[in-house]
């Protein structure tokens, strides 16, 4: 006995680094059947593989299925360990609920980041019953979109007392309209890009020692000039729009791009919607304080017949608006190290952004003209149909058809 497991050992050091998981298996499974009574054992014993593995490999040799596999593959489809959220499906929901925000907990929330670490929301799952590492915590949460933010990259000023019920009051407000299939939007302004043959970060497969060529200096073309994506995304269906604009980021602007989105997605989506819940940014285009914003919502209600429901984000916290995670990162991505020298090479890459999750956007370009400097007087924001909440006026109202 202890000749033939040296033997076999001896075998399996040579062969155990040229054959793949399946290789060595097989390879096993022939050897012990070789051998007389016993020889799953011995061959175990000599290469440390489990009886299970072994048995699997003579199971495969009796039916027959010892046959190539498709190239990349070292088990047949279906085969092999299946993933933890096999065995503990409701593993994703656990996980999730521990990384909302505000209340650390609230499966309710729609607004979401994530500020513990890996070992801790691995520790508290251990002790729900649930069997997972911290790596594992890791893996689950880029495959749900989320990513671990720096505490010095939340606040981007002093912190508003109010901040917190605000976004207890926005996932409500979203929560409700979700629940009785009205839509929800969230919009913003990507940042705005130069056209022309500029660099763009990020990098691409290319032929080595062959990078694209670019300008050395980012000055401004004359002609090209630079675009201004403005984006909607809607929260309900994770589909988008992005207006590109070519001149000025002004709350016309804005409010044209969400009946643009209306017209060319929202309308088919929600044909017997009669409310639209709207997300934005405290500042730009959607600010707060922005008169013409209010005014050219309400020539948005008088052409939908909707009832506009907004909701700010509180000062300082517009890195949590949705529409900077689930759309406009991923348009960053689909047109990395591409230098965006035409409109086209624009509104392409934006119109074929899509990801797992089954985001889709659609894109077009504007090139109608927006003043600035438009002043809207005391006695015109009188006449609007303008109603604030009871809780922050300034933050959250609606805007009815007059």
């Amino acid at each position: 006995m202890g000749k033939e497991v040296a033997a076999l050992r001896k075998k399996f050091r040579i062969l155990r680094d040229v054959l793949d998981e399946r290789g060595r298996r097989v390879w096993a499974a022939a050897e012990a059947t070789s051998l007389p009574r016993g020889g799953v054992s011995l061959v175990a014993q000599a290469t440390g593989l489990s009886r299970s593995t072994i048995h699997a490999g003579i199971r495969e040799l009796k039916a027959g299925r010892a046959k190539p596999l498709p190239a990349g593959r070292i088990r047949r489809a279906g085969g092999g360990r299946k993933p933890l959220t096999f065995h503990q499906p409701d593993l994703l929901k656990a996980l999730e609920q521990l990384v909302e925000p505000l209340t650390r907990g609230d499966p309710e929330s729609f607004l979401r980041w994530s500020a513990k670490s890996t070992r801790k929301l691995a520790e508290e799952l251990q002790r729900q019953g649930y069997n997972i590492g911290e790596r594992k915590v890791a893996a689950l949460l880029h495959q749900m979109g989320y990513s671990l933010q720096a505490n010095s990259k939340t606040l981007e000023g002093k912190q508003h007392p109010d901040r917190n019920a605000q976004f207890e009051y926005l996932n409500a407000r979203t929560k409700s309209f979700l629940e009785q299939g009205l839509p929800v939007i969230s919009v913003d302004t990507k940042k705005k890009e130069l056209v022309g043959n500029y660099k763009n970060n990020g990098q691409e497969w290319q032929p080595q020692g062959e990078p694209q060529k670019t300008l050395v200096h980012d000055f401004p073309d004359k002609e090209l000039g630079k675009i201004i994506p403005y984006g909607i995304y809607d929260v309900g269906r994770n589909q988008g729009w992005v207006s590109v604009g070519i001149d000025h980021d002004t709350a016309e602007f804005a409010v044209d791009s969400i009946l643009a989105w209306w017209q060319h997605m929202g309308s088919k989506t929600y044909p017997d919607a009669t409310r639209l819940m709207i997300m934005a940014d405290g500042g730009g285009s959607n600010a707060s304080r922005s008169r013409l914003w209010k005014a050219s919502l309400q020539r948005l209600a008088n052409l939908t017949g909707f009832e506009l429901d907004v909701s700010h984000f509180p000062p300082g916290t517009s890195k949590w608006n949705k529409i900077e995670h689930r759309m406009f990162s991923f348009i960053t991505q689909n047109w990395r190290a591409t230098p965006l020298v035409s409109y086209q090479t624009i509104i392409q890459p934006i119109s074929n952004t899509k990801t797992t999750a089954g985001l889709k956007i659609k894109a077009m370009l504007t090139r109608k003209t927006y003043p600035t400097g438009i002043e809207v007087t005391a006695s015109e924001m009188a006449q609007l149909n303008l109603k604030p909440d009871a809780f922050h006026g300034d933050w959250n109202y609606s805007v009815s058809p007059q």
